[in-house]
């Protein structure tokens, strides 16, 4: 029987593609691996938001194209893909397939014709979802694209010219993903786009659907305990979407908004049209609909341009808001961006001096709000023993990562006493 080895890198959506395609091969009989000197296909599933990541994948590809069996298929899919093209034969000669990450449905063209090259980048629409089988048993998780690409055009990200255009799927065909999921394992749903919360769509009768009726049906499904979406843009969080945090309580009480940076003028040259004070009166919603709400964000250091002054009103907001699990990153330029062409490029001893400072004081939010869940008794998801099987991973409903004693027939959702915590994770026991 032939085998897969499939490497996934980057976001959640990227995860669910990697689900998918894995899911895709195993239908047609192939069982998967994780030694990729045992493959017959082997596929990277790659990330492009960042050069590190673009770097990585081909540092991977070097090593995999060494270690592989000589008549095994080997390819890329996804971002990077869509970045490099052709260009990828010439970078790595054996690959035989480069797939656009709308794409990968073409992978049973190479399976069929394995002596000809594949090459697919095309930005097409939603044709993946209704081409790839569901899964026969979905995670406690499932992750459930509802949207594709992004119209902000942010002038650091390349998610426009990788995933393209927004494209919204069909609500009916949404709910059909997430009734498949709940009947075979899952127990959240967390709905996933570029643009999540700008999720649109508009029936033949013109009738117009948004994410809150999504989160509202996903909710009438006993078998789901827990919703939640990603990543959301500041100026598509309407108050329909606001007040589900107000009366869904399966809505977990945590939300990734990324604001990027706390200067004005960085944001501006970022071409992310909100201001501080719009930004806030959103947090202030929020938290007035659900006061237990926490919010995490995503920050760029270093942005083109970028002074003391800009990188000060940066940590300023990481102090005004609290946000109690971000992600940071140096400014990265892109190809097909605006901003990789701006002057003023930010000198990399900066960037790195600024990204100290920055995660230093985020490490530091994120530590005080752990410590504060010392004595709290959280519902907690459980994600399977550690890598030491000594122990379970569960996940609370501000998605920290708590350690519990491994026991019999561990519950996948259990009310968790927190008993110790630290910057990373949480040490919990389970109660009645």
């Amino acid at each position: 029987m032939k085998k897969f080895f499939i490497q996934t890198f980057g976001c959640q959506m990227n995860v669910y593609d990697g689900q998918r395609i894995a899911a895709m091969l195993k239908s047609r009989g192939l069982t998967e691996t994780h030694d990729v000197a045992d493959a017959d296909i082997i596929i990277l599933n790659t990330c492009a938001v960042r050069a590190k990541a673009t770097d990585k994948v081909f540092s991977a590809l070097g090593r995999i194209r060494r270690a592989k069996k000589a008549d095994a298929l080997f390819g890329i899919v996804g971002c990077v893909a869509r970045e490099s093209g052709a260009d990828a034969f010439r970078r790595i000669p054996e690959l035989n397939f480069v797939l656009g990450p709308q794409s990968y449905h073409k992978l049973p063209d190479i399976l069929e014709s394995p002596e000809t090259k594949l090459l697919n980048i095309d930005l097409g629409g939603l044709e993946k979802f209704d081409e790839m089988p569901q899964m026969e048993r979905s995670p406690a998780v499932a992750y459930i694209p509802i949207q594709e690409g992004c119209d902000h055009c942010c002038t650091y990200c390349i998610v426009p010219y990788t995933r393209g255009r927004e494209v919204s799927r069909n609500p009916l065909d949404v709910m059909r993903d997430v009734e498949h999921a709940a009947t075979t394992g899952a127990v959240e749903i967390c709905f996933l786009g570029q643009n999540v919360n700008g999720y649109k769509y508009t029936d033949k009768n013109g009738v117009t659907h948004r994410l809150s009726e999504l989160i509202a049906g996903a909710a009438k499904l006993d078998t789901v305990k827990r919703i939640r979406f990603t990543s959301s843009y500041p100026t598509e969080m309407t108050d329909d979407l606001i007040d589900m945090f107000r009366t869904e309580p399966k809505l977990l009480p945590f939300l990734n908004m990324p604001i990027q940076s706390g200067s004005p003028d960085v944001l501006r040259r970022m071409n992310r049209p909100y201001s501080l004070d719009l930004y806030i009166n959103i947090i202030d919603k929020l938290k007035a609909a659900r006061p237990d709400i926490q919010i995490s964000s995503d920050f760029i250091v270093g942005f083109p341009g970028e002074t003391d002054n800009d990188f000060a009103q940066t940590m300023d907001i990481t102090d005004k808001i609290k946000y109690i699990n971000s992600y940071s990153f140096k400014y990265s330029p892109r190809p097909h961006t605006a901003a990789a062409v701006m002057k003023d490029q930010i000198p990399e001893n900066i960037k790195a001096e600024r990204l100290a400072a920055l995660d230093a004081r985020l490490n530091e939010i994120q530590r005080e709000f752990n410590e504060s869940c010392v004595g709290r008794t959280l519902s907690c998801l459980c994600e399977g023993p550690d890598k030491t099987g000594r122990h379970m991973v569960y996940r609370t409903p501000y998605m920290q990562q708590c350690i519990v004693a491994t026991c019999d027939n561990a519950p996948t959702i259990a009310n968790i006493k927190i008993t110790a915590a630290n910057k990373a994770s949480l040490r919990g026991e389970i109660v009645d």
